[in-house]
């Protein structure tokens, strides 16, 4: 009996702290730039005190009703965009993400990139602003690709996962990380629950893509569209994760990553550490310093 007792204890101390959602949002669908039939949530803005290290994340959704081409070049630095197509296709003829592509692209001290959609089509696409250390601001750019046919993924007793970077469920990204990232797509039938643990320091949200999911010990109910911001504990220890589908199944995208605890500055495509140097980010892209992704040396792509 002593010994039973013993294992349980042990358990628990494995799974460490319960994951409870502590913040629920419905980030409303707005119109986005690209035109009428473009409609954008902002699932993360405007609260990094609270959501280091994770600046934004845009839910972004087209359907493109004609055959003018959207979208176009555009800067950034100081940042990592990390892209992970939901629906369509998107780029141009250098490069061109599908339906469940991952992209992960540190901006670092400067590049180019090019958000193509070409001709009628639908595409939803998320794309997070990653904050990067302090000490990698101003890494060398490169790419990561990871394809969704690539992806580790498991299925069994309802749930399927796909990870897309860090580690997770038993599962193991290639995608190399600056800042400890995990980024998984969950699947779960009807009824069917998850137990999974995360580093507790993580910070952590769940955002509902289908269905709906009861999350943690307070039970509390997310739905369609809302982000639930989870509980946190210290450094070291472990937690976690459980969540429970409902009657029409869910998708539930967990993203999970490790604060860094320095403020930054933003203006327009740029991330940095001080004002001045959101103005030399301008600067540079004003005088052709900052190479367009295309041109970067094989070093500096990486496809999986």
């Amino acid at each position: 009996m002593a010994s039973w007792i013993q294992k349980g204890k042990q358990i628990m101390e494995n799974q460490g702290i319960a994951r409870n959602i502590i913040s629920i949002k419905t980030p409303p669908a707005q119109p986005g730039f690209l035109g009428p039939d473009h409609t954008a949530r902002a699932v993360v803005y405007g609260e990094f005190e609270h959501s280091d290290p994770f600046i934004l994340l845009m839910d972004d959704f087209l359907d493109k009703k004609d055959d003018e081409p959207a979208g176009g070049p555009h800067p950034h630095a100081g940042f990592e965009t990390v892209s992970l197509l939901l629906e369509g296709e998107i780029g141009d003829e250098t490069h061109r993400m599908k339906q469940g592509d991952f992209q992960m692209m540190t901006a670092g001290s400067g590049i180019v990139h090019t958000e193509t959609i070409e001709g009628k089509s639908r595409m939803r696409l998320l794309q997070m602003w990653l904050n990067l250390p302090k000490a990698d601001r101003w890494a060398t750019p490169r790419v990561q690709d990871l394809a969704f046919e690539n992806a580790p993924v498991v299925e069994k007793n309802g749930v399927k996962t796909v990870l897309y970077s860090g580690s997770f469920a038993g599962l193991h990204s290639p995608v190399k990380n600056y800042v400890p990232l995990i980024l998984a797509d969950i699947q779960l039938q009807r009824g069917v629950s998850i137990n999974e643990t995360l580093p507790a320091s993580y910070n952590a949200f769940l955002y509902v893509i289908e269905g709906d999911v009861v999350v943690g010990d307070n039970r509390k109910v997310l739905n369609i569209n809302q982000i639930g911001w989870l509980s946190r504990g210290a450094a070291g220890e472990s937690s976690t994760l459980s969540a429970t589908a409902g009657a029409g199944g869910a998708r539930v995208l967990l993203y999970a990553g490790e604060p860094q605890n320095d403020s930054i500055v933003s203006h327009g495509p740029f991330i940095a550490d001080r004002q001045e140097e959101i103005k030399d980010l301008y600067n540079d892209f004003r005088h052709g310093k900052m190479r367009h992704v295309s041109t970067l040396s094989d070093g500096q792509r990486f496809n999986y």
